[in-house]
């Protein structure tokens, strides 16, 4: 498993009210790459949690053919006091959550 970019992030409302998905959206350098979204570890909670944008590959030599991605995952419990920050490769976004009501 390896970072990989992406090109755009958003939190967006989830269906219960006060709920947000996290949805991330880039080129893959493979076709059939895997891509997730994998939160870090923390033993307090942080400002901006940081989430990983990861990719890996099935074994075997594959033709390097970039195609586009689309991953989501629910944030409830993997948020930051002020909220979020998507880590890529190449980049890092942070993204404001409001607080509890």
């Amino acid at each position: 498993m390896r970072l990989i970019d992406f090109d755009e992030a958003e939190a967006v409302p989830g269906i219960v009210p006060g709920t947000f998905i996290l949805v991330v959206r880039g080129e893959k350098p493979y076709e059939s790459m895997t891509v997730r979204l994998v939160p870090l570890v923390y033993v307090k909670q942080p400002e901006y949690w940081g989430i990983e944008v990861t990719g890996s590959l099935p074994s075997g030599l594959l033709p390097p053919v970039t195609a586009p991605y689309t991953e989501a995952l629910p944030l409830d419990g993997i948020t930051g006091t002020r909220g979020i920050e998507v880590i890529g490769a190449y980049r890092r976004e942070r993204i404001g959550l409001p607080g509890p009501a």
